[in-house]
């Protein structure tokens, strides 16, 4: 079998073999397949496509080129949420505690952030002493024990995709919808669970603008979940405007407590009980949603849902007083309001600007060296929708640099439009695909 015989195939319009998929991808991993050659198959699969056989062959093939996590050890069935990202989302902060306290055992990978805000490991680090690198004995360990465990991706799971990943982030062959879907797939299914809940962003805050093709992504991923013979299903949800108040790490720590204290703002609590929902139904604790949402009222209304957070960052070295206290998390020096220039409705909140004025801050990394400042960040006190006077706030910004305060205060203000009329905003679930 030779590399360009695939690649003429392909270039072709034909359908590639599995054999013939995981011959590349072992070849590929192992060294003897050039940058050159695969980097001409990603453009002849970005022009020509793969069809469903294909893309469920190398989402495979791609799970399979490292170590397929064990999880038989952890009792009940174990559940992983993913989210294809936005500006404030913390959405798993919140969210695993709640179905963890519901009875649903947590497995969870995380990453770091690369570009606006941090990752979920970011946020978690806001707890002092908080580590998610342990062992897979002591994530097992905890699973069993707590209900949760998250902990950052290994070197060893999914090798291809990340080789992958890099060599189609400098040839222009990222959006691709099964490369895109078999990417984040190959990792859901290396890492072991059982059932698989998608959050898959749209809007101007999100990689897929519309909504068109995030359902397209959604339905793609959960075919390939179930054809790998986990349960998935997948929330498309709006991110035409930044998730919740609250953007920057510790920040976003102190508004997913809120929310298990049932203080959070509205869209991120019903983002959290819809996904919260479908994980416990896949998680054969719930039959129905209306039951789901029932029990997830519960734990927080008396309390379990935040116990169980505090519990699962003591297990992982974290303070676990923080999470009753969180004014005891890292604070920055300065606060600066933006204030409203005119009367009128806010009409539109330019989401990667404001993420791109919490990264001017120090909220977000614009290289993998970069050292966020967990402290800075922005709360929204005015989101789409919102009437305001002139000389309200809108906003305000949270620093420790003046600098970097003054040119973040332009870029968030520039992220606003207010004008006369009334906005009606988005839902923040805009569809669900089972």
């Amino acid at each position: 079998m030779r590399m360009y015989d695939l690649i003429m195939k392909k270039r072709n319009g034909g359908a590639l073999s599995k054999e013939e998929i995981y011959f590349m991808i072992r070849e590929y991993t192992n060294g003897a397949i050039p940058d050159y050659q695969m980097s001409a198959m990603m453009m002849a699969i970005y022009f020509r496509g793969m069809d469903e056989e294909e893309t469920l062959h190398l989402t495979m093939a791609m799970a399979e080129s490292g170590d397929m996590l064990d999880l038989s050890q952890i009792k009940g069935v174990k559940v992983d949420k993913h989210s294809t990202g936005g500006v404030g989302d913390k959405t798993s902060l919140a969210l695993t505690p709640m179905v963890a306290a519901c009875g649903v055992k947590i497995a969870k990978m995380s990453g770091r952030g690369l570009g606006h805000t941090g990752g979920t490991i970011d946020k978690l680090e806001s707890f002092p002493g908080f580590s998610t690198d342990i062992s897979t004995r002591q994530f097992i360990s905890n699973v069993n024990e707590v209900g949760i465990a998250i902990m950052g991706q290994t070197k060893e799971l999914a090798p291809a995709d990340k080789m992958l990943y890099a060599l189609r982030d400098v040839t222009a062959t990222v959006d691709n919808m099964s490369l895109i879907a078999s990417s984040i797939m190959s990792k859901k299914l290396a890492a072991g669970a059982d059932a698989i809940v998608l959050d898959v962003k749209t809007g101007s805050g999100a990689f897929m603008k519309k909504q068109e093709d995030a359902f397209a992504l959604a339905k793609e991923m959960v075919s390939l979940g179930k054809n790998a013979g986990r349960k998935t299903l997948a929330v498309v949800s709006d991110m035409d405007q930044p998730l919740g108040n609250a953007i920057g790490n510790v920040l976003e720590v102190q508004e997913a407590i809120d929310t298990l204290r049932g203080k959070g703002p509205a869209d991120f609590t019903e983002l959290c009980m819809t996904l919260g929902s479908l994980m416990l139904m896949a998680g054969q604790v719930s039959v129905t949603e209306k039951e789901a949402r029932a029990q997830l009222e519960q734990v927080i209304r008396n309390g379990s849902a935040l116990d169980k957070l505090a519990e699962f960052v003591k297990a992982q070295g974290g303070e676990e007083n923080a999470v009753y206290h969180p004014e005891l998390l890292a604070k920055a020096v300065y606060e600066e309001p933006i204030l409203a220039p005119e009367d009128g409705y806010v009409q539109k909140i330019i989401c990667d600007e404001a993420g791109i004025a919490s990264l001017i801050l120090g909220g977000g990394r614009e290289t993998k060296d970069s050292v966020i400042d967990l402290s800075v960040g922005i709360i929204l006190n005015k989101k789409v929708g919102a009437h305001v006077n002139a000389g309200e706030e809108l906003a305000v910004l949270y620093a420790n640099d003046k600098e970097k305060l003054k040119t973040a205060k332009e870029r968030l203000m520039n992220a606003y439009r207010i004008g006369k009329e009334k906005i009606e905003k988005n839902n923040v679930i805009i569809g669900v695909v089972k």
